[in-house]
């Protein structure tokens, strides 16, 4: 839970380098947390209203962790817009985001992984 909080710290932090460990386990309680918010509309028979909050709600940090990902592998952040891409995007930054750090400093930083 500690790196989805470290995450939402970061809100709006576009600059420096996200490991691999600190966007996946920020995926994976996204993931839980989403699917909560599923069950919980299911159960009392509303709209995706609380759904459709919480995309929102999320969408920037998400995007901030996803850019400082990619700069953790050396790319730029732009890369980001593969997403707009049908299918091949998704599968390229798939790619990128589960590569492993490039090691010692690059133009984004300090590697965080040591």
């Amino acid at each position: 839970m500690n790196w989805y909080i470290e995450v939402l710290k970061k809100y709006a932090i576009f600059e420096g380098r996200a490991r691999r460990k600190e966007y996946w386990m920020f995926i994976l309680f996204n993931f839980f947390i989403a699917v909560a918010i599923g069950a919980v509309e299911s159960i009392l028979g509303i709209s995706q209203f609380l759904s459709g909050l919480y995309a929102l709600i999320i969408l920037i940090p998400s995007l901030a962790v996803g850019v400082r990902r990619l700069h953790d592998t050396g790319r730029s952040g732009l890369w980001m817009l593969m997403i707009f891409v049908p299918v091949i995007g998704f599968f390229v930054l798939l790619f990128f985001f589960i590569q492993d750090s490039e090691p010692g400093a690059n133009q984004y930083g300090a590697n965080v992984k040591y």
